[in-house]
């Protein structure tokens, strides 16, 4: 039962629960079904596609998803990512274009089921909110260029962000517009926006019924050329494997793994939202696992990656869903419309679905928070900076490398380049502290107590070297003692201890212990398998600085009076 979380939901499923997941799985088709086939366009896939990607991986989510409302199926933020590797590859062949994306969530899958298992649901944790607000605007911004062709009634043959915002402003200044389609695609936006503000109201689906309604009675898509999706093929999807070209795995394997990257990024995030509103554990390596099952799923009934929905889940909360059972509702009366009446949707106009994608995108956009990152912590704000401008300068799957990159990089400079300080006892306060913070702060004389706030290895092991050397020259003659504080230290590799074996050296030369104080016992440990032990001994380890400062002042006869015997 544990890896079949919904399973053990229909196990000791309640009553009461079924007519709200009945009602909710209903409410959230109406979304579903235009929202399917709008990133499926967006994607560079056949509308019928996204309807694929949606019936098979809700229900594979229900049986292998830890979160009981959570919604999956094709999404905007990784409509740029496919679209990256499906157009080029493609060249124009649909059927093609659908192999491409479906090894893309095999891939995507496999990567997520992969990391679930091996318990590597924190890796997400390394995107900080302000990388992962650059890549989120940059994959918006790249969404919203791809879709404004259509908007307008034209298409545009170009390859990356930029190559396409020129070729759309080629087409304008030439007057490639079509007006009824942009009135029609227009209209269809402003009024998804204009309802947003009611999130019980269906604004998508009013939205792209009343666009359909027009193109239909007034005829539009023969007298003003106006594109629609046509009848949808009938039937349910049929099994099949996609293959592809042996030369085409790199870039497959790269926007699988980019895919993947995103889609728990947000499904993390989507999970814990709302596991915190249900009162219910978070289990992300499970969410990992069922993510992946929902892609497999996905990959081998001719779908393509999808991900969960920050659109689509508060739908189904604020329509009452209880369980899993929603989403199966869902799904099944996706494929009644499929079976049953494909021609529904075959005047729906495609600037109607690009006006979908649009809205969806504009949701992606953070403003407000980077306003606020910006006020308290500019390099942050410019790491957000670098990140939008690598996913829109070169693309989504390079700028999400990037992101991954610079995530990593700020993950481990604060490990590189750490604070220390020299320590001192401040009067009236209990414990030693950073003497730069406090200048009247009592040293004792010939003792250097030095802090290293992070973990020594490789990186930042000789800066620590040096910083020690820096202390004790610059502490009041003549030094006898250094005690490293390390409470903080929470590791140490080979590197480290061998450069603290030269520390070691340098400060015996100049007559000089070297001590430790507050080591964790892991790293007692460590030292002890690199040998360290056979050098220093025991001897050198005290427990506290209290202890360290009392041993030194009776080793070398100081006359230290310490805070508790000081009158207040």
């Amino acid at each position: 039962m544990r890896w079949l979380p919904g399973l053990a939901t229909l196990r000791s499923y309640p009553a009461a629960w079924l007519r709200h997941d009945l009602v909710a799985g209903l409410v959230m088709t109406t979304m579903l079904v235009p929202v399917g086939i709008a990133y499926a366009e967006a994607s560079g896939l056949p509308g019928i596609n996204g309807l694929y990607a949606t019936i098979v991986p809700l229900l594979a989510y229900a049986l292998f998803g830890p979160s009981r409302i959570l919604v999956l199926g094709p999404d905007s933020a990784l409509a740029a990512v496919i679209l990256t590797v499906v157009l080029p590859l493609s060249a124009g062949d649909p059927q093609r274009a659908v192999a491409l994306a479906g090894l893309m969530a095999a891939v995507s899958g496999l990567v997520c089921i992969a990391a679930g298992l091996a318990r590597l649901g924190f890796i997400t944790e390394l995107l900080s909110k302000p990388i992962r607000y650059g890549y989120m605007n940059g994959i918006a911004l790249t969404v919203l260029l791809s879709q404004i062709p259509k908007l307008l009634g034209f298409s545009v043959a170009a390859d990356g962000p930029l190559r396409l915002a020129w070729g759309t402003v080629e087409q304008v200044l030439a007057g490639a517009v079509n007006p009824t389609a942009f009135a029609i695609g227009a209209g269809t936006l402003a009024l998804i926006l204009l309802l947003k503000r009611w999130p019980r109201v269906p604004g998508i689906l009013i939205a792209v019924v009343a666009a359909t309604l027009a193109v239909e009675l007034f005829g539009l898509a023969g007298r003003a050329g106006v594109a629609v999706l046509g009848a949808l093929p009938q039937g349910l999807p049929a099994p099949s494997l996609p293959w592809v070209r042996f030369d085409d795995l790199v870039p497959i394997v790269s926007g699988g793994v980019a895919v993947a990257l995103v889609s728990f990024a947000d499904t993390s995030v989507l999970s814990r939202t709302y596991a915190a509103r249900l009162r219910t554990p978070v289990d992300p390596n499970q969410e990992m696992v069922g993510l992946g099952a929902a892609n497999l799923a996905a990959a081998f009934f001719q779908g393509f990656p999808i991900s969960s929905s920050s659109s689509r889940t508060p739908v189904a909360e604020a329509a009452g869903a209880r369980s899993q059972l929603t989403g199966v509702v869902g799904a099944l009366a996706i494929a009644l419309l499929l079976v049953f009446a494909p021609t529904l949707l075959e005047h729906l106009p495609q600037t109607a679905l690009a006006a979908v994608v649009i809205a969806s995108a504009i949701g992606l956009i953070e403003v407000a928070d980077l306003r606020r990152i910006h006020r308290i912590q500019r390099w942050e704000f410019w790491l957000s900076m670098a990140c939008f401008a690598g996913v829109v300068a070169f693309g989504a799957i390079p700028g999400i490398a990037l992101a991954v990159v610079i995530a990593v990089i700020e993950f481990l400079w604060d490990g590189w380049r750490p604070h220390s300080a020299v320590l001192g006892r401040v009067d009236r306060v209990k414990g030693y502290h950073d003497i730069s913070r406090y200048p009247g702060a009592r040293r004792v004389s010939g003792l250097v107590l030095f802090r290293w706030d992070a973990p020594l290895f490789f990186a930042n092991a000789e800066l620590f070297h040096a910083r020690v050397l820096d202390a004790v020259a610059n502490s009041p003659p003549p030094v006898r003692w250094v005690v490293v504080t390390a409470e903080p230290v929470t590791s140490i590799d080979v590197t480290a201890a061998d450069v603290v074996c030269e520390l070691d050296d340098a400060l015996q030369a100049a007559g000089i212990a070297l001590h430790f104080a507050e080591m964790k016992d892991p790293v007692k440990d460590k030292l002890k398998r690199f040998g360290l032990f056979a050098r220093f001994g025991e001897r050198p380890f005290f427990a506290t600085i209290g202890e360290a400062v009392g041993a030194y002042c009776a080793a070398h006869a100081v006359d230290w009076v310490d805070w508790e015997d000081r009158a207040p």
